[in-house]
C-alpha cells in the first residue's frame, strides 16, 4: 500500500514540475539574457515577473511531492514513475503552442517513454529497500556531478547545441540532488545533506532558466527531465544497494538505459538543426556568455 501511494504522489509530481517548467520557459524566453556569472541581478529579474513565480511556485509543490514519495519508495523506483514526465512535457508543448512535434522530437520522446517505460518493468524483479548508503560514496557522487556539469556547460554546446547542453547540465544538477534529498530524509546525521541538495537544485534552477533563453521547453526540460530520472536509478543501484535484477530483467534494464540515452540524442539534434536555422537565436545569446 505504502509502494502504491508513493508511485501516486509520484505521478501527480511529474506533472506539476513539467507545468512549472513550461510556465517558466514562457517567460525566461523572453526576458533580457540572464547571466550565470551575475546571479542576483539574474533572479531579480525573474522574481519581478509574478507569471514566473506562479511556476516556480508549481516546480516547488512537484518537489516537495517528490521528497514525500522518496521518503516512502526506493530512490530507482521513484524515479523510474518520475521519468513518465517526458511524455507530459512533449504533450504540454503541443496543446500550448498550438505547433505540432517535429517527427525527430516524437521520434525522441517516444523512445525515451518507450526506455523509461521498460526501466520501470525491469524494477519488476527487485524492489528491496536497499542501504542508506555511505556518506562518502554520496559525497564522491555530488563532486563529480558537479564536475560533469561544469563540462556539460564548456564543452557540450559545440557538440549537442547550446539549449541541450544546458539541459545536461540542469538534469547532472537536479539528478544530484535527488541523491542528496534520498540520503537527507534518511534523518539522523544525514541530515547534513540538506545544504548540499538546496545547492544542486538551487544551481539546476539557475541553469535550467538560463537554458530556457537558449533552447526549446521540449529540448531543454526534456533532456533535464531524462538525466534526472536516469542517473539517480543508477546511483539506487550503486550507492544505496538497491538490488539489480537477474537474468533478463537486468538485461532489460540496461537496454532500457540505452533506448533513455538514444532519446536524448534525438532530442539534442532537434536542437541543433533548429539552432542552425535560426540564427537569431545566438544574437540574442552569445555561447560564450553564461
Amino acid at each position: 500500500m505504502q509502494i502504491a501511494i508513493a508511485l501516486a504522489v509520484t505521478l501527480v509530481s511529474a506533472c506539476a514540475l513539467n507545468i512549472g517548467y513550461l510556465i517558466e520557459h514562457s517567460v525566461a524566453a523572453r526576458l533580457p539574457p540572464l547571466s550565470l556569472r551575475h546571479p542576483l541581478r539574474s533572479v531579480s529579474t525573474l522574481i519581478g515577473e509574478r507569471r514566473w513565480l506562479l511556476g516556480f511556485g508549481i516546480e516547488i509543490t512537484g518537489w516537495m511531492l517528490y521528497v514525500l514519495a522518496l521518503a516512502l519508495a526506493p530512490l530507482s523506483l521513484v524515479q523510474a514513475t518520475a521519468a513518465g514526465g517526458i511524455g507530459i512535457l512533449a504533450i504540454l508543448v503541443a496543446r500550448t503552442t498550438g505547433v505540432p512535434l517535429a517527427r525527430i522530437e516524437r521520434v525522441g520522446v517516444a523512445i525515451s517513454v518507450t526506455g523509461l517505460a521498460l526501466l520501470g518493468v525491469s524494477l519488476a524483479g527487485a524492489h528491496g529497500e536497499g542501504t542508506e548508503g555511505s556518506y562518502l560514496a554520496v559525497s564522491f557522487w555530488l563532486v563529480c556531478s558537479l564536475a560533469g556539469a561544469l563540462v556539460a556547460l564548456r564543452v557540450a554546446p559545440r557538440v549537442v547545441g547550446t539549449g541541450a547542453a544546458f539541459g545536461l547540465a540542469t538534469g547532472i544538477l537536479f539528478a544530484a540532488g535527488d541523491v542528496a534529498t534520498k540520503t537527507a530524509v534518511e534523518g539522523g546525521a544525514s541530515a547534513g545533506f540538506v545544504a548540499a541538495l538546496i545547492l544542486f537544485y538551487g544551481l539546476g534552477t539557475a541553469v535550467l532558466q538560463r537554458g530556457f533563453q537558449r533552447g526549446s521547453p521540449l529540448v531543454t526540460a526534456g533532456i533535464a527531465t531524462l538525466l534526472t530520472n536516469a542517473l539517480p536509478i543508477v546511483a539506487g543501484m550503486t550507492i544505496y544497494e538497491e538490488p539489480l535484477p537477474s537474468g533478463w530483467l537486468g538485461a532489460l534494464r540496461i537496454a532500457a538505459f540505452a533506448l533513455v540515452v538514444l532519446g536524448a540524442v534525438a532530442l539534442a539534434r532537434r536542437q541543433r538543426i533548429a539552432g542552425a536555422a535560426e540564427p537569431g537565436l545566438s544574437a540574442v545569446a552569445p555561447a560564450g556568455a553564461l
